[in-house]
């Protein structure tokens, strides 16, 4: 897992990639060309993550998921840069802190923690966007 200057874990960054793509569905051909071999390693990584076995414990299976991207093609494996298409961009918006109330700044991340996966809330979006391996909404971490 990653950390920052100040020591802080922002989880993994591969098993927050892994997450975006299993909750996208326009990046199921991704993973489903990896065949009968990269369906069951997905699965056995999704189902340890929900009997609560540490990120940490899964490296060997998360390199293994980034070699048979990689062998398939997909030249950033498990890495966000590269295939992740930018996200678009807004019109023109007055700032969050412009007008009455001041509401609160913040991003939605992973529920348990243990990935880096965060995005910008969508006030048009009926609910919350869901974690791709739980199924769990993406908890709102304010901003300071």
């Amino acid at each position: 897992m990653a950390n920052t200057a100040d020591g802080a874990d922002t989880g993994d960054t591969r098993l927050g990639e892994l997450c975006r793509r299993l909750a996208d569905p326009s990046s199921s051909p991704e993973l489903g060309a990896l065949g009968e071999p990269g369906t069951r390693l997905v699965e056995t990584i999704v189902s340890a993550l929900r009997d609560g076995r540490p990120p940490t414990q899964l490296e060997d299976l998360l390199d293994e998921l980034e070699e048979l991207l990689l062998a398939a093609g997909h030249s950033a494996g498990l890495g966000s840069y590269r295939t992740t298409p930018p996200p678009p961009v807004p019109g023109f918006q007055s700032l969050p802190v412009a007008g009455p109330g001041h509401p609160a700044l913040y991003v939605l991340a992973c529920p348990t923690g243990h990935c880096g996966r965060v995005e910008a809330p969508d006030a048009d979006a009926p609910d919350r966007p869901a974690c791709g391996i739980l199924g769990r909404p993406l908890n709102p971490v304010p901003l300071r």
